[in-house]
């Protein structure tokens, strides 16, 4: 019921859809959490990848589908909920962020835990900013 909710409003309101990577790991961690600071802007929401892919005739899904465009920030090079993106609603209306090209570190760690929240918050918030930075240079393109 929520979903629902919250997807009419974000279609009402012209919201764009911010989705993460979710991966396992620090970096997919670092991508969740500066998609919810992007999503904390004006304009932007977050979205589930969850209802998208699997219920796709609700809110959610349709607001995704429908936005003009999406924010995606990936984890990692693999680019996994990119690639998915992509197929559903064409290259050219996503915009993909690659996180761990932002902060450079934590190549050689797979645990979240073994990163401080500290650092993880320092880390997302400097992706959060690029991010940010990018879609303004880009809509005033």
């Amino acid at each position: 019921k929520i979903g629902e909710v919250i997807g009419q409003r974000n279609i009402n309101e012209g919201r764009t859809p911010v989705l993460s990577c979710e991966g396992a790991c620090i970096r997919g961690e670092i991508a969740r959490l500066a998609a919810n600071l992007v999503a904390k802007q004006k304009g932007f929401a977050r979205a589930c990848h969850g209802e998208l892919l699997t219920v796709p005739n609700s809110a959610i899904a349709e607001w995704v589908k429908a936005a003009e465009s999406t924010i995606m920030i990936d984890g990692c090079g693999l680019r996994c909920h990119g690639r998915i993106l992509e197929q559903l609603l064409g290259d050219d209306r996503v915009f993909q962020f690659n996180a761990v090209s932002v902060y450079k570190k934590y190549s050689d760690i797979f645990d979240a835990d073994d990163v401080s929240p500290e650092e993880r918050q320092a880390a997302a918030q400097q992706v959060a900013e690029a991010v940010i930075s990018a879609v303004s240079l880009s809509a005033n393109n």
